[in-house]
């Protein structure tokens, strides 16, 4: 699988040269396998994404985690959902009160945005998940409901006997009764369990935690021990906060890796990284 960055800050986009090392732009991640193209939330990122698509992408499928708009801001102005020769798929959390067709209308509805999903030039495939296995192309796929206001999911993507684990949106402190020390019953722990790269909400310092608690995201510590518990190879931290610059980031890292030595490797995300699995 090949692994690329379009945005990776939380809650709303922060253009500016301050965040010229870890980007501005919200949630999105590009998986391919072969001809399968993936893509993880639809974020401000997706737009430029939609922009470098080669014409031979005929096929695309986006796994909406949940519909906070920083995860589906930029979906309105994904190119492909305007070209008759490209199918588009859209994949997120059901609910047992409105169908996901239904509440993606709204963001495709005025006064939010123009254009109504009825009036794109083939309509997009609506599929609704829950904690279910299911496959890709050549990507095998684990969704799982996490810890966060609203029906929010988890995705663990495998494909060559690696494994690629997404929750950037996870409260784990509120996910279980007994963290870090009851893995079995910890939101999240199926997904990210022995993942070689795993991408995982730390929005906050410790500190910072305290007066948050509730808001459905996690501390940097709270993401340490979760990847510790999970025994992954490797942690990128997620969902920078928009107020967060480059020189802030980097010192909440610095102040992260000095309180312990983890078994594995530790990083700050940043919009434009590249990874191979």
């Amino acid at each position: 699988m090949k692994v690329r960055i379009w945005g990776c800050r939380g809650s709303l986009p922060a253009p500016g040269p301050e965040n010229y090392r870890y980007g501005g732009n919200t949630s999105c991640i590009q998986v391919t396998e072969g001809d399968t193209c993936i893509i993880l939330d639809a974020g401000s990122g997706i737009m430029r994404l939609g922009r470098f698509l080669g014409p031979t992408v005929k096929e695309v499928h986006i796994l909406l985690t949940h519909l906070h708009i920083d995860h589906t801001m930029g979906l309105g102005f994904f190119q492909p959902l305007y070209n008759p020769n490209v199918k588009v798929h859209l994949w997120g959390p059901s609910t047992g009160q409105e169908p996901l067709l239904h509440r993606l209308r709204r963001y495709f509805s005025p006064p939010l945005f123009p254009v109504k999903l009825s009036e794109l030039p083939m309509h997009p495939e609506v599929h609704e998940l829950g904690d279910e296995e299911f496959s890709i192309g050549g990507i095998k796929i684990l969704s799982q409901f996490l810890c966060h206001p609203g029906p929010t999911l988890g995705y663990r993507l495998t494909a060559n006997q690696k494994t690629l684990a997404y929750i950037p949106d996870h409260e784990v402190m509120l996910g279980s009764s007994d963290f870090p020390h009851d893995p079995e019953w910890t939101s999240g722990f199926e997904i990210a369990n022995g993942a070689d790269l795993l991408f995982h909400d730390g929005a906050y310092s410790s500190k910072e935690y305290v007066g948050k608690m509730g808001w459905g995201h996690s501390s940097i510590r709270d993401a340490l021990l979760f990847a510790n518990m999970c025994k992954v190879k490797k942690l990128s931290i997620f969902h920078h906060e928009p107020t967060r610059t480059d020189e802030q980031i980097e010192s909440m890292y610095r102040d992260a890796v000095r309180e312990g030595n983890f078994g594995f490797e530790i990083e700050m995300c940043a919009e434009g990284n590249v990874y191979e699995l």
